[in-house]
């Protein structure tokens, strides 16, 4: 049989061009704290913090079996750097990007519901501080297209898996048949010398049975025929035809034999 392979609730595993793009993304997030003349003042906590969050957002992705409890801790440590980075400028909305980033570890930490816990959470955190801080319409304005994203993205990412796994399933299941296919026709070739085998010895069997007896008996009626014309010739001719007629009954049981021995 083939070897194990992932089920649908298995977690994902993260893919190097996914993370090119999410890094790509981070970069473009501390370009736009040093572009924005607003944020000189606070410039060296942004960085601080941002390099803290590229950090830890770092560690998850290189340390496998994490316990569940510092999946979560993860979450709320990285989710309380972005909040608190935003209570300090709110206008600056670049940094809820950082959420959509979260986005992906949620989808790769987590299965089944737990998974979209986190990342609807994470919608949430991206448009709650902003609808707090600048009001209703504007919050909303500004954080709608990533608060999409961040459901997108993951759906994204989780249907190509299932897709891979599908893909991985029905690779697995077509070298299976390949496997069993190979076994039937090995065992059908063994069932077809076995029944070769079996027809041989009743081949064998008949022949003993059957036309070696009718011989046996053609050899005693011989000796008794010839006995029979020395001393009572009268009686010789049925003896004679007793004899021709197994001699015949014979001759059809080699006929028969030797048809079924013929290939079809």
């Amino acid at each position: 049989m083939s070897d194990h392979f992932p089920s649908g609730e298995d977690t994902l595993k993260p893919s190097r061009l996914g993370l090119v793009i999410l890094y790509l993304v981070f970069m473009a997030v501390v370009s736009r704290t040093l572009a924005i003349e607003e944020n000189r003042p606070l410039i060296g906590w942004y960085l601080g913090f941002e390099l803290a969050y590229l950090i830890l957002y770092t560690t998850g992705f290189l340390i496998s079996n994490i316990p569940g409890w510092i999946k979560h801790l993860y979450f709320v440590l990285q989710s309380a750097i972005v909040l608190y980075m935003l209570s300090w400028r709110p206008e600056f909305d670049f940094l809820v990007m950082l959420f959509l980033l979260l986005c992906y570890p949620a989808s790769l930490f987590f299965t089944g519901r737990m998974r979209w816990i986190w990342i609807f959470g994470l919608v949430l955190l991206t448009g709650g501080p902003l609808i707090f801080y600048l009001g209703m319409i504007r919050g909303l304005a500004l954080s709608l297209t990533t608060m999409a994203a961040e459901i997108v993205v993951p759906a994204f990412f989780i249907v190509n898996h299932e897709i891979e796994t599908a893909r991985i399933r029905s690779q697995a299941l077509l070298d299976d048949l390949q496997e069993t296919h190979q076994r039937l026709q090995l065992y059908a070739s063994q069932v077809e010398e076995l029944a070769a085998v079996q027809e041989r010895n009743r081949l064998a069997r008949d022949l003993h049975d059957t036309v070696s007896q009718l011989i046996f008996s053609i050899n005693l009626t011989t000796s008794s025929a010839r006995l029979l014309l020395k001393k009572d010739p009268l009686h010789a001719p049925d003896q004679l035809g007793h004899l021709q007629e197994m001699t015949a009954s014979a001759l059809n049981q080699l006929r028969s034999i030797i048809a079924e021995l013929r290939p079809h």
